[in-house]
């Protein structure tokens, strides 16, 4: 039985951007980062789904990624502070009794 390598969103967006960038084959950049060359591939396919427009030098895969975990801070930042207003709204109505 073999157990699954679990890679990090940023580790897979550098591993995309290196294959973007290079001039190396596919099988060629999974095999210096040591992992499948179907799951890079897969990594490859998913990024371009996703981003359909033409890689610029200025937003590449770790670019993106980085924007995502910051979408996602933000998203999770907005929930806290909602929470935090009702919290306030009710001890002010507390403290009026």
């Amino acid at each position: 039985m073999s157990k699954r390598q679990k890679f990090t969103p940023e580790f897979r967006a550098e591993a995309v951007e290196l294959y973007l960038s290079s001039e190396k084959s596919l099988s060629e950049v999974s095999t210096s980062l040591g992992i499948n060359e179907g799951t890079l591939g897969n990594w490859v396919r998913s990024y371009r789904q996703k981003h359909p427009e033409p890689e610029t030098q200025d937003r590449g895969p770790v670019d993106w990624a980085h924007h995502e975990k910051l979408q996602k801070e933000l998203a999770e930042v907005k929930r806290e502070n909602e929470f935090l207003k009702a919290v306030g709204a009710y001890f002010a109505a507390e403290r009026k009794k």
